[in-house]
């Protein structure tokens, strides 16, 4: 009765699911391990933010441009605060506030952003501190500019004065006739008694919606396989179905002629 299965329509049916099969397997578990690797930069990620908050200080200039290997590092950068502007709809815990960010002239000429610290409530130029007068030395953790829409930074526009919605040195060099390091720092300990602003993890090593997409696409390869392996069993059912029908003589004429011409003679 199984005969069937060595005519050419078959066999090319048989190569298929054997290849499939293996392939959808191979791509599921690489989706997988793209999910698992993700997962430990995650983390790691976590890990090394508590690491680089016990390391020495370095120069800022030692530290740029920041990446992945630099981000969170404790830089120390040395000038006089400049601008100071508030960035509005930032949570700490499970409060909502603001950024106190003041920008500090450096000899370079350029100016680093510096994260004094936040304050709760909406933002109010009459309730943020000011910025120490002097030559001053800051030390906290090196943070890239923020992208608008990304890890919950808001990408609003049409802002009062004094307020930015990301740290960025592409909006803020709008804001200033000097240079902007692309960079910032967040304060070890909040100026003035306000609370300081933890360090973040880089860009791109946390669960973000890749990861999942990968996790997600893990499913759908395996699902394939079961597809295919599904597909595979039906067809052949209905094949040994048609076969027995065939021999009851069960089946009308039109549709005994239209099967293929090989089938057929498995049937005899």
């Amino acid at each position: 009765m199984y005969r069937f299965l060595l005519t050419p329509r078959w066999f090319g049916i048989n190569v298929f699911v054997l290849l499939a099969i293996p392939f959808c397997i191979f791509m599921g578990s690489w989706q997988l391990s793209r999910f698992e690797d993700r997962m430990t930069a995650s983390r790691d990620a976590e890990q090394q933010v508590t690491t680089d908050a016990r390391e020495a200080a370095r120069p800022l200039a030692e530290l740029l441009p920041v990446d992945q290997v630099t981000s969170g590092k404790q830089a120390t950068a040395t000038g006089r605060y400049d601008k100071q502007l508030l960035v509005p709809d930032r949570q700490l815990g499970d409060r909502e506030g603001y950024y106190v960010l003041t920008l500090l002239r450096t000899d370079s000429g350029k100016a680093l952003p510096v994260v004094r610290g936040w304050l709760p409530g909406t933002p109010d130029p009459a309730k943020a501190p000011a910025a120490p007068k002097g030559e001053v030395t800051v030390t906290g953790a090196l943070q890239a500019s923020e992208t608008p829409g990304d890890n919950g930074v808001s990408a609003q526009g049409g802002l009062p004065a004094g307020q930015t919605a990301a740290i960025s040195a592409a909006s803020l060099i709008n804001l200033v006739p000097y240079g902007v390091y692309d960079a910032w720092v967040t304060l070890n300990t909040g100026d003035s008694g306000m609370k300081a602003v933890p360090a973040t993890a880089p860009a791109d090593s946390g669960l973000d919606l890749k990861a999942f997409q990968n996790l997600g696409y893990t499913g759908e390869w395996f699902v394939f396989a079961g597809f295919v392996v599904f597909m595979w069993f039906r067809l052949l059912r209905r094949e040994v179905e048609f076969i027995r029908d065939a021999e009851l003589g069960i089946l009308p004429d039109d549709e005994q002629q239209e099967r293929d011409p090989v089938q057929a003679v498995t049937t005899t």
